[in-house]
């Protein structure tokens, strides 16, 4: 199997989707690999070169697509996992809560890894959230309202500086809790 690190998801690297067909795959590599070339003076760069040629390498080969193909399912569940760890919802309200929180984190993470497109689809959430799109509207209608998310101009959702802030804060409270529960856990071993 050919890819550097498991996780990297070579479909995102070439901004394509997992249905793409070859033709798309080497029109979208030569159109990355020019913009993304050392050589080029103006959008150069070699460390996106590298990616951009090693998800070309992964997803141009049938056989090693498919093996990449079956290792990126796998990747795509664990790399959300946490949503699936949260609190457990003894209502309506605490799962709505724990929704909007994770939709933050998603963008959250998303802006600091890709910058340059820091937005994800109503689509992509879904399934990041595992929730139903008709679930999510309420969802995302309340964090637009809270000016924690913000549209851009393709539609994506993209976490606001209000958004970051949240996100931070409550991480720094989870943080002290898991810390406080360590400590009693010491005290009563």
């Amino acid at each position: 199997m050919y890819y550097q690190n498991s996780e990297t998801d070579h479909y995102e690297t070439l901004q394509i989707s997992p249905n793409a067909d070859p033709d798309t795959i080497e029109r979208v590599f030569r159109m990355l690999a020019r913009r993304f070339h050392p050589d080029n003076q103006d959008t150069g760069n070699e460390d996106r070169f590298r990616l951009i040629h090693d998800a070309y390498i992964a997803l141009s080969n049938p056989e090693r697509r498919a093996a990449y193909d079956v290792r990126h399912v796998t990747l795509r569940q664990e790399r959300w996992r946490f949503v699936a760890s949260g609190p457990p919802a003894d209502n309506d309200f605490e799962a709505e809560q724990h929704a909007r929180y994770v939709v933050l984190e998603i963008l959250y993470t998303r802006r600091r890894a890709e910058p340059d497109r820091p937005g994800l689809s109503n689509l992509d959430l879904t399934h990041l959230v595992g929730r139903p799109r008709e679930h999510m509207e309420f969802t995302i209608w309340y964090l637009a309202q809270k000016k924690m998310v913000t549209r851009s101009d393709n539609s994506s959702l993209i976490i606001t500086a209000d958004g970051v802030d949240f996100v931070e804060h409550h991480n720094q409270a989870k943080l002290q809790r898991l810390r406080l529960a360590a400590r009693r856990d010491e005290r009563a071993g």
